[in-house]
């Protein structure tokens, strides 16, 4: 790239160096160099500047650069890959999506997308690149290539803490799975489609190699036995986290809508609670906020083991604050540890896995209980309309569909059991 502008140094020359209506092709120092008049996305009236070391090679990039600005403004500078990251995040993720959301962009763009494309700079990004970026980081060892064990210490009394294996020489071969490689690419794909809405870019050079989604990996949800042995093994252990296990196994809950319970949203009289609030730990802060659309919101109905389990829930908070005294921390949530304060997402599901090894039930992921919800309302027999609600179906059809299924007669009983002896 030349320091001076060539127009500056642009000798006299012969029509015979130049083709017919190719004024601004002209020979510079060793090679050609040409200029195209564009607007800028600021609305500024310019000339973008063509360089090759043939008249054809500049004659090619001119005729791409009279297309770009022939359909709309062309930008002039161009930042680095991840300098535009950097902006992007700051100014277009963080303001309009979830923290959590966010905080997954910023992770997958430091660790996969930074190190390997951030130098580049954008307008020079090429299709070839991203392919190219795309199969190494499915081969690569992430361990080797983010320093995870050469940031361990030398020396540690706990083998695993310290340095084992990338940083001594023993490769580890930790590559990424299939769907880490493809949350990267849709970062990297998400940023370039931002930058096309901005008229950074005439297209999404990402959007052009082959990415196949890779298959979800499918979970068989508990029976509804499994469930009943579960949820009586709680509550005969009288394990605190209990009527939190109700709520995410009866009525489907997330884990975070559940742990961002308010007691101002139940109404154990009326027998329903308004679902709006979630709590999550998101880069090393404590949130609890919003549910992420309108569709999660909801005012759901809940059977009598529902509020049975909730007024166990009270009387333990109401023993708790009492025992706490000036130590309380009041927060207005269901779920608190003994001194009021929010339950920590990890520590719940460390207390989940540890319920399930005490009643002797497969381990599943605290999210899997959500398609046990749909048996578990059939067994107690809750009225289909009410289930509708609690489902959150559009349609009473898909709920009916549930409702064909048939749950044996001594599994209904063991569930109303359950919800007798929480009343005694």
């Amino acid at each position: 790239m030349p320091t001076k502008n060539p127009s500056e140094e642009r000798p006299r020359k012969s029509r015979r160096t130049r083709a017919n209506n190719e004024g601004s092709i002209f020979p510079y120092k060793n090679g050609w160099a040409g200029y195209v008049w564009v607007t800028t996305p600021e609305g500024k009236r310019t000339r973008k500047w063509a360089y090759g070391k043939t008249r054809e090679e500049t004659h090619d990039k001119w005729l791409k650069l009279h297309e770009h600005a022939r359909k709309g403004p062309v930008t002039t500078k161009s930042p680095k890959l991840s300098d535009y990251l950097t902006y992007w995040l700051t100014n277009v993720v963080e303001p309009n999506l979830a923290p959590k959301t966010a905080a997954n962009y910023e992770m997958f763009a430091r660790l996969y997308i930074t190190p390997a494309l951030g130098s580049k700079r954008l307008d020079k990004l090429t299709v070839r690149d991203v392919q190219t970026w795309v199969t190494k980081l499915r081969r690569s060892c992430q361990c080797c290539d983010q320093g995870k064990d050469a940031a361990r210490p030398k020396q540690h009394s706990n083998p695993k803490r310290r340095q084992h294996c990338c940083a001594i020489g023993k490769c580890c071969k930790s590559e990424p799975s299939a769907w880490t490689v493809h949350d990267a690419y849709m970062t990297l794909r998400a940023a370039l489609s931002n930058a096309v809405r901005e008229e950074l870019l005439p297209r999404n050079v990402a959007a052009h190699i082959k990415m196949p989604v890779p298959r979800k990996r499918k979970v068989k949800p508990w029976s509804v036995d499994e469930a009943r042995t579960f949820l009586e093994s709680a509550r005969t252990r009288e394990d605190p986290m209990y009527p939190a296990y109700v709520l995410v196994l009866v009525l489907g809950l997330r884990l975070g809508e559940a742990l961002g319970l308010r007691w101002e949203d139940v109404d154990l009289d009326q027998a329903e609670m308004t679902i709006g609030w979630q709590l999550q730990r998101v880069s090393g802060k404590l949130l609890h906020r919003r549910t992420k659309t309108d569709a999660s919101d909801a005012t759901l109905p809940f059977p009598e083991i529902v509020t049975a389990a909730l007024r166990a829930r009270q009387r333990a908070r109401d023993t708790a604050r009492k025992a706490a005294g000036d130590g309380w921390q009041e927060t207005g949530l269901v779920f608190t540890t003994a001194s009021g304060r929010p339950v920590e997402p990890s520590n719940f599901r460390r207390s989940f896995a540890n319920a399930c090894d005490k009643a002797g039930v497969r381990k599943v992921h605290v999210h899997a209980t959500r398609k046990t919800c749909a048996s578990l309302l059939v067994a107690l027999d809750v009225h289909p309309r009410v289930a509708m609600q609690i489902l959150r179906h559009s349609q009473i059809a898909v709920t009916m569909n549930v409702y064909s299924e048939v749950s044996s007669e001594e599994t209904r009983k063991a569930l109303k059991m359950l919800g007798d002896h929480l009343n005694t």
